[in-house]
């Protein structure tokens, strides 16, 4: 920790100000919220014109502020793209009030806060968030400040006076570099760069916009450019007050946020800018469009992407009538280009919509086809699909009673809308503050439709034309020639223009009769999924039962169940956890497994869609324990798509040529899970060798090609005739419902019993003190560049609420430090990670770091940061100490936000059999008595590197190729490189993974906190 930097909020003291100030402007405070919003809101201008939403939350216990500036990436440099990236980075490195580069986020990390920031084409969107209590636990005030206040002024200071210190230049110019090298080989970034780089230069569209070190810094100063001179010159130049939207949200009322805002935001200077526009140059010049372009992506994928240069819709909030039209041409169920294409086996997935690019530029309108194999040969007959739909659309005045159902739908989702955390809200409303909603509106306005607006609808479906496309064909082997490359990610393409006839062909389907057109295709039916039913009886409760009960417990079934007591929405999520121990007896069961869950999907995906609109959702997957069924939404039609869903899996007929897609595209994701991101692969491994019984997809990739639609029809048989049931209802259902329910899923299941003897147990390897392992492997990919590590300590029972109270606090004291250390000053890589690792029965701490230095260079970084950090937990003040436990505590007690985070972390606890439901409580009260001389101990028992009874696992995923910087970077390493730590063991290279774990005990499975029996209810009356 930083001694510069204070880490308590003064506890009372009056606030001092300018009251020779000009007044704030309070520009609304009536606000259109959803109708289970219990926060105030107001929006003020300061003199400075900066505008602000205010939000006074009573019960929220994280404050939170975000600003988003009117700058981002399309104000870059021709010469020197990612300047707004590499600006946004720099910001967080020191300002001249708080000059310690790290002064915020250590302010933050010790209130139970944290930060972040993105860079998009025309805004950059800085958020943080902090307790929202006072460290007396006490309602803040004008004279009880809560930690926001300190947070504020010490955020305010970004856009007051940066400073751009020259010793972070190169390390955070480092970070941005790494954060490109991340995304380099990731085809989302890859292929919406092609389509930018294939625009019109004059656009600023067509602009790299993350940036790298070469040329943010590399070339403009072999030039003689003083680069850090350019980034002030940025700031100066294109942030200014007027351009900034704050959004700020906390326990203080409103008066008193209204005076803390204007106190530490009134200093940002106002330069009068004016809003960034292009009005007078367009992306897609007429030169650019009856353009193809073939795309060879890095997995193994197939999409058809058709682009249409569209409607500027921003003014058109009231009747955004691009809703309409994706909703018709993304349908899914009968009638729509989906099923029609999937029923000639073209296609597995659809979507459409539009986005704005940027303000003053018309917009896009979007479909992204992804193609199976016969699809992608019939590419051509796919596109006419599409536009003979179009001439339907063409030929069909718009129907109000579609548009009516989706306004019904749109109000009931905003009144209903529930809470999300706070910075994720403050965040996104700061955006939409950018936009030129009324004010009023800025909760609903993205939201609602207001009005039927037929004429624009018609202009819309009249931008959808051959002669106003692009298409791009997204494939690894077809048309297996490109003779182009891009320029920043060397993605290999062809651009040529659409041959004429083909072109002639789309135009004769754009216009087709009635009689031409394929009779498949036509409008949706009414939705009879739409809720009608959406009360909700309101009982006030002194407080809310801690935990569900079990309302039925059999042979057959156990449910579990609880009436929703605090959010308040017409809304249920019901999980059925179907037992069965085969699924995990073998990998080859395993992908039977998932096979059928994939034809189940594959099989409702038509019936679902109405469903989908209307606001319920299904899932049918595995989980640990066997076959995992979920639906949830509006609990009003909520049982009429479980009964199809639960008939689907009783009766599934696994169809020839469904099961060969369905096969083909299982083949082709086992065979991405190895292309991605290491730092998103080594998770699976650290979980296989933690853990008693797992698998990897190496080892499904292997017995996949051997499974038949035979073995899947036989495996279907046999997984569902015996097994045990298990649900949870949760939300506005009642008691009698939930027992219904469950009667209904068994007497449609009709299983045989499963002897509770043969039900799945659950456990973890357990590490014997001193362990010391290594596992190596070698990544797919032979252009990442990328090694990873996860450098994992195993600590003891996850049932140990000591061990999970220390390991908690761990976390919190050790996170801060080893970002600012292993990122910010050793600029080791972008991806730098610490924490707690939890498993099926214990617990453990981790560290993940990706980066082009070797495996071996991270392990012994983290070794020495580990060492270092000893030290500091022994001299560390009292004060700081009771701090992070405090941080760690309001963490735990954090309240949920909605039903799903309530039936989540149910779930988890009956998923995992402790049924430790108030383990949130009981964690943050063993927390609370923790001393440092605990903490200490721990510390050097678990974690410290010479400890003898250190457990220690090291997984190593390493590169084929050697990045460019990779040696120079180790030598120029900002830490101490020369000590070697160790705990006298030498690693124990795990060569077969079977001997290893044969030499490894067990822990026991979990042990529930309580018996079951106390959480039973089965006779008691409503």
């Amino acid at each position: 920790m930083s001694s510069t930097t204070p880490l308590q909020t003064p506890t009372s003291g009056v606030v001092m100000r300018d009251h020779s100030q000009p007044p704030v402007e309070r520009i609304a405070d009536d606000l259109e919220v959803p109708s289970i919003d219990d926060r105030k809101y107001r929006v003020v201008r300061l003199p400075n014109r900066l505008e602000a939403l205010l939000v006074h939350d009573p019960e929220t216990d994280k404050a939170s502020a975000a600003l988003d500036v009117n700058v981002g990436n399309f104000c870059d440099e021709e010469d020197m793209p990612g300047m707004a990236h590499a600006v946004e980075h720099l910001l967080f490195m020191g300002t001249k009030k708080y000059p310690v580069e790290n002064a915020y986020n250590v302010y933050l990390s010790s209130h139970s806060g944290g930060s972040n920031a993105y860079t998009g084409a025309t805004s950059t969107n800085f958020f943080f968030d902090i307790a929202a209590k006072p460290s007396n636990g006490e309602e803040p005030s004008e004279t009880n400040l809560s930690p926001l206040y300190g947070g504020l002024d010490r955020f305010a200071q970004f856009f007051i006076e940066p400073l751009f210190l020259s010793s972070t230049l190169d390390r955070e110019l480092r970070a941005v570099d790494s954060e490109n090298k991340k995304n380099l080989q990731s085809d989302q970034w890859r292929l919406h760069q092609l389509e930018k780089s294939l625009s019109n230069p004059k656009h600023p569209y067509c602009h790299f916009s993350t940036g790298n070190f070469k040329i943010l810094k590399t070339e403009p100063e072999a030039k003689g450019i003083d680069v850090r001179q350019k980034f002030i010159d940025f700031h100066e130049k294109h942030y200014s007050a007027n351009r900034m939207k704050l959004c700020v949200l906390g326990r203080e009322p409103l008066d008193v946020l209204e005076k803390w805002v204007a106190e530490l935001f009134s200093g940002v200077p106002n330069k009068d800018l004016p809003e960034n526009r292009w009005e007078n140059v367009v992306p897609w010049t007429k030169d650019r469009l009856s353009m193809q372009c073939f795309a060879k992506p890095v997995m193994d994928s197939r999409e058809l992407n058709l682009y249409f240069p569209f409607l500027d819709e921003e003014y058109l909030y009231e009747t955004q009538p691009s809703r309409y039209i994706s909703h018709l041409i993304g349908h899914e169920g009968p009638g729509s280009i989906m099923a029609y294409l999937k029923s000639q086996g073209w296609a597995n997935s659809l979507s459409a919509g539009a986005y704005q690019i940027c303000p003053g530029t018309p917009g896009m309108f979007e479909c992204q086809i992804r193609l199976t194999k016969e699809g992608l040969i019939h590419y051509k007959e796919v596109v006419k699909v599409f536009f003979q739909y179009v001439s339907l659309l063409r030929q069909t005045p718009p129907q109000k009673w579609i548009f009516d159902e989706q306004k019904g739908m749109a109000d009931v989702d905003f009144k209903y809308k529930q809470k999300t955390p706070a910075s994720r809200f403050t965040s996104r409303i700061s955006a939409v503050m950018q936009k030129p909603l009324p004010r009023k509106w800025l909760l609903s306005g993205q939201s609602r439709l207001r009005k039927f607006d037929p004429v624009s609808i018609v202009k819309g479906v009249e931008l959808l034309r051959p002669d106003n496309f692009r298409m791009t064909i997204v494939s690894q082997d077809f048309p297996g020639r490109w003779r182009q490359e891009e320029k920043w990610y060397s993605t290999e393409y062809t651009a040529e223009k659409i041959p004429e006839d083909f072109l002639a062909e789309l135009s004769q389907a754009l216009n087709y009769t009635a009689a031409d057109r394929l009779l498949s295709l036509h409008l949706p039916n009414k939705n009879q999924f739409i809720p009608t039913k959406l009360e909700v009886e309101k009982k006030e409760v002194e407080r809310p039962a801690p935990a569900p009960r079990v309302i039925r417990n059999d042979e057959i079934a156990r449910t579990w169940y609880k009436k929703d007591d605090t959010f308040w929405v017409p809304k249920a999520n019901l999980i059925v956890s179907i037992k069965n121990p085969i699924i995990f007896a073998s990998a080859d069961n395993s992908v039977r497994a998932k096979l059928f869950t994939d034809l189940v999907r594959d099989a409702l995906e038509e019936y679902s869609y109405d469903a989908e609109v209307a606001g319920l959702q299904y899932n049918v997957s595995i989980d640990s324990r066997g076959l995992y069924v979920e639906v949830s939404g509006y609990d009003d039609k909520l049982a009429v798509l479980l009964e199809q869903v639960l008939i689907t899996m009783r009766d599934l007929e696994v169809k020839e040529e469904r099961f060969e897609i369905i096969k083909e595209r299982l083949t082709r994701g086992y065979k991405n899970c190895e292309l991605q991101e290491p730092f998103a692969q080594i998770g699976d491994f650290v979980s296989w060798l933690t853990s008693e019984h797992d698998y990897i997809v190496e080892q499904l990739v292997a017995v996949l090609p051997g499974v038949t639609a035979d073995a899947i029809r036989h495996f279907h048989k046999q997984v569902m005739s015996q097994l045990h049931i298990e649900t949870y209802i949760h939300g506005n259902v009642y008691k009698e419902d939930a027992l219904k329910w469950t009667d209904m899923i068994e007497s449609i299941l009709k299983p045989r019993v499963l002897p509770k003897e043969e039900w799945p147990i659950i456990r973890s390897l357990d590490f014997p003190p001193g362990s010391n392992y290594l596992f190596q492997k070698t990544l797919k990919d032979p252009a990442n560049v990328n090694h990873c590590i996860e450098y994992f300590l195993h600590i003891g029972d996850k049932g140990d609420r000591g061990i999970r109270a220390k390991t908690q606090l761990l976390e919190q004291i050790i996170h801060e430090p080893a970002f600012d250390q292993l990122r910010t000053k050793e600029q080791l890589g972008y991806v730098v990670f610490s924490g707690l690792r939890g498993s099926a029965t214990t617990y453990g701490f981790r560290f993940i770091i990706q980066s082009e230095r070797t495996p071996e260079y991270l392990e012994s970084r983290i070794d020495s940061f580990l060492a270092a950090q000893a030290a500091s937990i022994e001299n560390m003040s009292d004060t700081d100490f009771e701090s992070h436990k405090r941080s760690v505590i309001i963490k735990r007690l954090e309240k949920l936000k909605n039903l799903d985070q309530e039936t989540g972390r149910h779930w988890a606890q009956i998923n995992n059999e402790y049924y430790d439901f108030e383990s949130a409580q009981l964690d943050a009260a063993q927390v609370k008595q923790l001393t440092k001389s605990e903490m200490i101990e721990f510390y050097s028992t678990y974690i410290q590197p010479t400890s003898p009874t250190r457990s220690k696992l090291v997984v190593q995923l390493i590169a084929q190729s050697i990045g460019s910087k990779a040696k120079e970077a180790e030598e120029s390493s900002n830490g101490d490189t020369t000590t070697v730590y160790s705990n006298g063991t030498e690693p124990l290279l795990i060569r077969s993974v079977r001997s290893y774990k044969a030499g490894l005990p067990v822990t026991a499975g979990a042990r529930p906190i309580r018996d079951l029996t106390e959480f039973e209810e089965i006779d008691s009356k409503l």
